[in-house]
């Protein structure tokens, strides 16, 4: 047997430099300030007597557009009703949403009960042939 020397790899570490940290400034902000409203007290009083006139315009609600009044016979009740057009179109698109929710809900029915029989054919047709591969290893 021969003695064979063995090498201890070494690292020779670099000397370290001393790093400076550098000096950021602290963040200034200008704080938003406001002029201080003057509130007068509770109990002034107005030296003459003012009269306000009160229209009869302030007592009725302003009508909203796209929308009448109609009243209930019999009573002095105003009810808002939305325009016609509005009527036709809100009615229109709730038929038509009902009226394909329903027949989508009968197709799929329909598909389910037709594709059944050929899904369950399929699965048993799949799940023999791997039995049968199976078993022949």
């Amino acid at each position: 047997m021969s003695t064979q020397q063995v090498v201890i790899p070494t690292i020779e570490i670099p000397t370290l430099e001393k790093i400076e940290t550098i000096s950021i400034p602290l963040p200034t902000a200008d704080v938003p300030f406001y002029t201080p409203m003057v509130v007068p007290p509770s109990d002034l009083e107005a030296k003459e007597e003012i009269e306000t006139e009160a229209s009869e315009e302030t007592d009725k609600t302003v009508p909203q557009p796209g929308m009448t009044k109609f009243d209930i016979p019999g009573t002095d009740i105003e009810v808002p009703v939305p325009e016609t057009e509005i009527l036709v179109t809100a009615t229109t698109t709730a038929v038509v949403s009902v009226a394909a929710t329903l027949t989508a809900t009968a197709a799929f029915k329909w598909a389910v009960t037709a594709l059944k029989p050929i899904l369950k054919t399929t699965w048993k047709k799949i799940s023999q042939s791997k039995k049968k591969g199976s078993s022949e290893k």
